[in-house]
């Protein structure tokens, strides 16, 4: 039974990956904005009949806050599709294991080991390399995906902070309606509100219903069966997931000094993600 938790996680991890190839089409379609609000109405919609009893204005209070974070990340990481490679996007967007203790320590005062510090060294070369070492060198792209990084370091901070207090489903659901809200009040400011054409429909269930609501309940039902470090050794194959589905999807090639980038940022997640766990014997 192991085996199929593990499988099922390995695809949730795969789904992530193949994202990064199906929101960029997307977005060059139906904008930004747009696509947000969309595909965060339909998880939403997912969600709320498993979880919306279990609400309470708490739980809207806290889950409402913390999902502005995480629609701040969503949003710079979809920006970032605009002008950077889904591969670029997948490596940068997995730094967030290394910026979550650093907010953990900025807001909570939680102690930084040696191995967080030396993921945090590794990944900003790593990035640097990355980045500037393609024919087109850095971009704004890559910068608004490290933004994201950030953020979502700074929610899983808070998570790990208030989410013991919440139930998670509802936590998670009153996330997601922040977002949903939050994107689809500001649409009309940014972008003329209109119906998605049929051929972003795919990108947005893949979205909305897969990697944001089914990705969620699948992870919650694992995390419950297997091990911490399998768990957290399978989301490092997110990053390599989004390599393998740009090289094979979008074309994006890699030259040499940009894998020597790619390689210490997956040593990085690995240094700072999976060690830890793994000397702690969960």
């Amino acid at each position: 039974m192991r085996l199929i938790y593990t499988l099922l996680l390995v695809g949730v991890t795969a789904v992530w990956g193949w994202t990064f190839v199906v929101v960029q089409n997307a977005i060059a379609i139906y904008g930004v904005i747009p696509f947000l609000a969309v595909r965060f109405v339909l998880a939403g919609a997912a969600l709320a009949p498993f979880y919306t009893t279990r609400l309470t204005r708490k739980s809207l209070l806290v889950g409402g806050a913390i999902g502005v974070v995480l629609a701040a990340a969503y949003l710079f990481q979809t920006l970032g599709l605009l002008f950077t490679t889904p591969t670029n996007s997948g490596m940068i967007t997995g730094l967030f294991v290394v910026f979550a203790p650093l907010a953990d320590r900025l807001l909570f005062g939680a102690n930084l080991t040696r191995q967080v510090l030396l993921a945090v060294v590794l990944s900003l070369v790593g990035m640097v390399l990355l980045a500037g070492g393609g024919p087109e060198g850095a971009n704004w792209g890559d910068l608004l995906t490290l933004l994201c990084a950030s953020a979502l370091g700074l929610h899983i901070a808070l998570l790990s902070r208030y989410a013991a207090s919440f139930d998670a489903g509802a936590l998670t659901l009153a996330q997601i309606l922040a977002m949903a809200l939050l994107f689809v009040v500001v649409w009309p400011f940014f972008d003329s509100v209109a119906f998605p054409p049929p051929t972003v429909w795919v990108a947005l269930l893949v979205t909305g219903l897969l990697a944001s609501a089914g990705a969620f309940l699948v992870q919650t039902t694992v995390q419950q069966h297997i091990p911490a470090a399998r768990t957290a050794i399978i989301m490092t194959m997110e990053p390599v997931f989004a390599a393998l589905f740009g090289y094979w999807l979008a074309g994006d090639r890699l030259v040499a000094v940009q894998i020597l980038g790619a390689i210490m940022i997956l040593s990085a997640l690995v240094i700072g993600e999976v060690v830890p766990v793994l000397r702690r014997g969960k």
